[in-house]
């Protein structure tokens, strides 16, 4: 398994497939002629259907103002469902590029050696790293510092990043942009709590309102960090800025805790998938439940064995989601999505807790289940804004 700085990316949202990806892929190709080249960029699959919605051409005509025709195919195939093409002419030279979108935020370009990162974790799946922590008498904390030891200064910057999204989220007002007319709730959510509420409310509201400001900063295109991805981004810093602001928990413990939700997505990342243009948006939001399920559980202290029930229980009840956003906007439900995502993952922990000695589901099984599913769903469902509530006719709030 690669680094976990693979799968936690500092960016601008709304999507690491449909934005970081080919905003980092084009600026790689750009590096490689001269300031008055010009380029024709045209978008695949999932990247036509839903690029609009995600602002893809938006971030290619920031990098090129000027200097690049943005096309949309809606018809030809692809093998990759995030797929385009760069046509580049700069003078007398002619060069072009077919560039695939793979999932997270990374990329990579056909008939070129991938630079592929390294692999820094040789074990693959969960039941592999639980024998090596079991072996050694060590949490997965640990696991990552036994092959990673440099990589926690980095979380460190991974963790401010997610309290800083929290943070501007909860404060901002106003409308989404994209065409939706989507009012930011975060807020509201976070200005009406009454400190006399019954806890079990004040806890459910104080959590969606840390998933709403953190998936709402990704809709308006802020500084998120993908925990799997920009879609799902803000499942983990939600439960984990509940569990520091309400119980005390240090950004030590908080980093410890990020990094045991990275092996999680490591390994699902690495057996099936993250991109919801290839599993649906149970790769997304059924991921980064997980990971906070596994996060949680960490700073419960529980076994790996609970940990591994909790992460399993957060997927299995994600399987088949699929990913149908209105307009290919990542707002509708998407936000709602991490919000959920967000207390489900919670009490996934407190399931695991009392109940993993039951179990009968293995994390690998499930997640090769996901993967499967995944394959299985119609394209209608897999972020081509083709089917499903993508097609639901929007209507103005009573």
């Amino acid at each position: 398994m690669q680094s976990l700085s693979q799968l936690y990316r500092i960016g601008a949202g709304p999507s690491s497939s449909h934005t970081m990806a080919p905003l980092a892929a084009s600026q790689e190709i750009s590096a490689r002629f001269g300031p008055e080249a010009h380029y024709k960029v045209t978008l695949y699959g999932s990247l036509a259907k839903t690029g609009k919605g995600h602002g893809t051409d938006t971030v290619i005509e920031r990098l090129w103002p000027g200097r690049v025709e943005v096309a949309f195919d809606f018809d030809t195939p692809t093998e990759h469902p995030n797929t385009f093409h760069v046509e580049v002419s700069d003078g007398d030279a002619q060069r072009d590029f077919w560039v695939e979108s793979i999932g997270g935020g990374a990329f990579s370009i056909q008939g070129e050696p991938t630079i592929t990162p390294p692999e820094i974790y040789p074990e693959r799946s969960f039941t592999q790293i639980k024998e090596f922590c079991i072996r050694r008498g060590v949490r997965l904390p640990d696991y990552v510092r036994h092959y990673e030891p440099r990589i926690f200064p980095y979380l460190e910057e991974v963790w401010l990043r997610m309290k800083e999204a929290v943070c501007r989220g909860l404060v901002a007002d106003g409308e989404l942009p994209g065409g939706l007319h989507v009012a930011r709730k975060a807020r509201v959510l976070y200005t009406h709590l009454s400190p006399h509420e019954q806890s079990e409310i004040r806890f459910n509201r104080l959590v969606c309102s840390y998933a709403y400001a953190v998936a709402e900063e990704n809709a308006a295109g802020g500084t998120v960090v993908t925990a799997p991805t920009c879609g799902a981004c803000g499942v983990l810093p939600a439960v984990l800025y509940y569990m520091q602001t309400t119980y005390g928990y240090t950004d030590e413990q908080i980093i410890d805790a990020i990094a045991a939700a990275g092996v999680v997505g490591n390994v699902i990342k690495t057996n099936a998938s993250i991109s919801g243009a290839e599993c649906g948006c149970q790769a997304e939001i059924g991921s980064a439940c997980s990971m906070a399920a596994a996060a949680v559980s960490e700073l419960h202290s529980l076994s790996l064995e609970q940990i591994e029930g909790a992460a399993e229980i957060a997927m299995e009840h994600h399987l088949g989601l699929t990913c149908d956003p209105l307009m290919g906007i990542v707002q509708i439900p998407c936000i709602e999505r991490n919000a959920v995502a967000a207390i489900r993952a919670i009490n996934a922990m407190s399931l695991a807790t009392f109940l993993s000695f039951a179990s009968k589901i293995g994390f690998d099984a499930v997640v090769r289940t996901m993967y499967e599913t995944g394959k299985d769903l119609s394209h209608k469902y897999r972020e081509t804004a083709e089917g499903g509530l993508a097609n639901i006719i929007i209507h103005s709030p009573h």
